[in-house]
Protein backbone atom coordinates (compact mmCIF):
# COMPACT_ATOMS: atom_id res chain seq x y z
CA UNK A 1 0.00 0.00 0.00
CA UNK A 2 1.45 3.36 -1.03
CA UNK A 3 1.67 5.99 1.72
CA UNK A 4 1.08 9.59 0.73
CA UNK A 5 2.13 12.31 3.16
CA UNK A 6 -0.09 15.36 2.76
CA UNK A 7 0.74 16.99 6.10
CA UNK A 8 1.15 20.71 5.77
CA UNK A 9 -0.74 20.87 2.49
CA UNK A 10 -3.98 22.77 2.07
CA UNK A 11 -6.84 21.80 -0.19
CA UNK A 12 -7.05 21.03 -3.00
CA UNK A 13 -3.46 19.67 -2.94
CA UNK A 14 -4.25 16.46 -0.95
CA UNK A 15 -7.17 15.68 -3.30
CA UNK A 16 -4.91 16.22 -6.32
CA UNK A 17 -2.30 13.90 -4.74
CA UNK A 18 -4.78 11.06 -4.21
CA UNK A 19 -6.29 11.59 -7.64
CA UNK A 20 -2.87 11.26 -9.28
CA UNK A 21 -2.05 8.21 -7.15
CA UNK A 22 -5.32 6.55 -8.14
CA UNK A 23 -4.20 6.66 -11.77
CA UNK A 24 -2.02 3.66 -10.86
CA UNK A 25 -5.21 1.66 -10.21
CA UNK A 26 -3.81 0.14 -7.00
CA UNK A 27 -6.22 -1.56 -4.61
CA UNK A 28 -5.26 0.66 -1.69
CA UNK A 29 -3.55 3.77 -0.47
CA UNK A 30 -2.68 5.32 2.87
CA UNK A 31 -2.71 9.08 3.24
CA UNK A 32 -1.64 11.12 6.25
CA UNK A 33 -3.23 14.56 6.65
CA UNK A 34 -3.20 17.17 9.39
CA UNK A 35 -6.17 19.33 8.38
CA UNK A 36 -9.85 18.58 8.93
CA UNK A 37 -10.74 19.95 5.48
CA UNK A 38 -8.20 17.66 3.82
CA UNK A 39 -9.54 14.66 5.75
CA UNK A 40 -13.10 15.41 4.69
CA UNK A 41 -12.32 16.29 1.06
CA UNK A 42 -10.05 13.29 0.43
CA UNK A 43 -12.61 10.98 2.05
CA UNK A 44 -15.40 12.34 -0.15
CA UNK A 45 -13.29 12.12 -3.29
CA UNK A 46 -12.14 8.55 -2.60
CA UNK A 47 -15.70 7.43 -1.88
CA UNK A 48 -16.89 9.02 -5.13
CA UNK A 49 -14.29 6.88 -6.94
CA UNK A 50 -15.62 3.68 -5.37
CA UNK A 51 -13.14 3.35 -2.51
CA UNK A 52 -13.83 2.67 1.16
CA UNK A 53 -12.09 4.97 3.64
CA UNK A 54 -11.13 4.08 7.21
CA UNK A 55 -9.95 7.08 9.24
CA UNK A 56 -7.86 6.92 12.42
CA UNK A 57 -6.72 9.92 14.43
CA UNK A 58 -3.41 10.28 16.22
CA UNK A 59 -2.56 13.55 17.93
CA UNK A 60 -4.09 15.97 15.44
CA UNK A 61 -3.15 13.94 12.39
CA UNK A 62 -5.35 11.51 10.52
CA UNK A 63 -4.42 8.37 8.65
CA UNK A 64 -6.80 7.50 5.85
CA UNK A 65 -6.70 3.89 4.70
CA UNK A 66 -8.32 3.94 1.27
CA UNK A 67 -9.21 0.56 -0.21
CA UNK A 68 -11.25 -0.89 -3.07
Amino acid sequence: MDTLDARGLSCPEPVVMISQAMASKADGYRMIVDAVAARENVTRYAQSQGYTVNVTENGGEWTLDITK
